[in-house]
């Protein structure tokens, strides 16, 4: 079993920035997949970002170029820079955690993220 802590969620006006944090009790160093994944009202779960263990990312075009998602492998820590942010970026936002393809994955619970005036 993995716990995944995400943190940093909270209410940001349009054009703001905000830094989500997922903290992993196991190690996140090479693993198949981690990264950052959002539910707002009424709609399906989506990709935001995420990391593979080749090292590339894969982003939702909804975010190219205003988030980045990073990691620090000695703190088990994936982050989630989210810049100009605007209400259609509104969420639940889920950390997602896959240590091989053929292992069960983990979510943590959820942080909130409201971009209102």
């Amino acid at each position: 079993q993995v716990q995944l802590v995400e943190s940093g969620g909270g209410l940001v006006q349009p054009g703001g920035s905000l830094r989500l944090s997922c903290a992993a009790s196991a190690s996140i160093f090479s693993i198949y997949r981690v990264g950052w994944y959002r539910q707002a009202p009424g709609k399906q779960r989506e990709l935001v970002a995420v990391l593979s263990s080749d090292g590339s990312t894969n982003y939702a075009d909804s975010v190219k170029g205003r988030f980045t998602i990073s990691r620090d492998n000695a703190k088990n820590t994936v982050y989630l820079q989210m810049n100009s942010l605007n209400p259609e970026d509104t969420a639940v936002y889920y950390c997602n955690y896959r240590r091989a393809i053929f292992l069960p994955e983990y979510w943590g619970q959820g942080t909130q993220v409201t971009v209102s005036s």
